[in-house]
């Protein structure tokens, strides 16, 4: 029987997108997928740098774990799992097709299919997708079903809700203490504005002293909700659906994507430099200085521009800046996973169209 492979992400932030996709693939096609998850050895970077099929990347025992029959399709993201996947195809005699999420760093030759976002400014080719926004498993059934479970947990504070989604540094953005007062300030004016209630979550990449000072900063009433790794009772979902407005620090395109998703008003917020026409006072980190610099004078292909993405967004009335009007939409959005499994399914020789509305 024909079966998928998922070599699972190793960072947080693209699990949920890699397995949405291959959910969504095995679905479509009534075929089994089986998830595995890898251990690296760190210190081995050369097949990464020289797009080779290898497994000198992976443990012995990841090693064993891949054996025939080898899948009709293989789906990943990540620098790491690239030598991997290539070789499976190899081991197979190349009858494994290989799907790569995200930002491509091999040569685009080398895959037999990218789905990919603006960011990562990858050229447009026969055997790439570039999609809109991020991939996510979201949908009205979870949604609904997310708002009834948490509707209870935030019932004593006034409607309607002001969902705030905090992400981190990323690239040559940080959030900072500047950036965390500021948010707070400016969502809490927007709730208060609104007569409601700010329903505030943060994530695995917020910095603790950020959210400590964001937390002091707020004035209107709030759930403040600091993540936790592996809880079952995060309310992430939750307050997504119980949303009347979305604002999502703009360093993070998944919680963008996902908050797009609901089709309600969502806010941008400028941690600082996003915007050139709107000159934002901005934390200081040498990391982010360093960046600045690699995307400025540097090979393009080691660094991402979320700016891209931002662009696209307000450009389709998806989303707008955070003090400014909310959005009004002028036509339905892609369904970017619909697109995605459409372009897989042609990729196996299975080219009709896919409905997940």
């Amino acid at each position: 029987m024909p079966a998928i492979w998922l070599i699972d992400a190793y960072r947080a932030g693209e699990r949920g997108q890699v397995r949405a996709l291959a959910d969504a693939v095995a679905a479509s096609l009534g075929w089994p997928c089986r998830r595995i998850e890898l251990d690296y050895r760190s210190h081995i970077i050369l097949p990464h740098i020289l797009g080779a099929a290898s497994v000198s990347g992976i443990t012995e025992a990841s090693r064993r774990a891949l054996a025939p029959p080898w899948p009709d399709l293989v789906i990943t993201c990540g620098v790491r799992n690239e030598p991997v996947c290539r070789w499976i195809r190899k081991q197979s005699g190349g009858h494994t097709r290989y799907l790569h999420l995200g930002r491509p760093w091999g040569r685009l030759d080398s895959f037999d299919l990218v789905v990919t976002t603006p960011q990562y400014r990858v050229p447009d080719r026969a055997n790439v997708v570039n999609n809109e926004l991020t991939l996510h498993s979201f949908d009205g059934d979870r949604l609904q079903a997310a708002g009834a479970r948490w509707a209870e947990t935030f019932a004593s504070l006034p409607p309607p809700y002001v969902t705030v989604n905090i992400g981190g540094d990323s690239g040559p953005f940080t959030f900072g203490p500047k950036a965390a007062e500021r948010l707070a300030q400016d969502a809490s004016s927007l709730a208060r504005e609104l007569g409601g209630s700010l329903l505030v979550s943060t994530s695995s990449r917020t910095p603790v002293a950020a959210a400590d000072i964001l937390e002091r900063n707020i004035d209107v009433p709030c759930h403040v909700y600091r993540w936790r790794p592996d809880d079952q009772d995060n309310p992430y979902l939750g307050m997504l659906a119980l949303a009347e407005r979305l604002v999502v620090t703009g360093d993070s395109i998944a919680m963008l994507s996902e908050a797009c998703a609901t089709g309600k008003p969502v806010y941008i917020y400028d941690l600082g430099g996003m915007r050139e026409e709107v000159p934002v006072e901005r934390d200081f980190r040498w990391g982010g200085f360093f960046y600045g610099l690699l995307m400025r004078w540097l090979w393009q292909r080691l660094s991402r521009d979320i700016t891209l993405v931002h662009r696209q967004l307000l450009a389709a009335q998806r989303a707008s800046w955070l003090g400014e009007a909310p959005p009004s939409q002028a036509e339905a959005p892609v369904n970017d996973l619909a697109r995605a499994v459409s372009a897989t399914r042609a990729l196996l020789g299975e080219p009709q169209a896919v409905d997940l509305e």
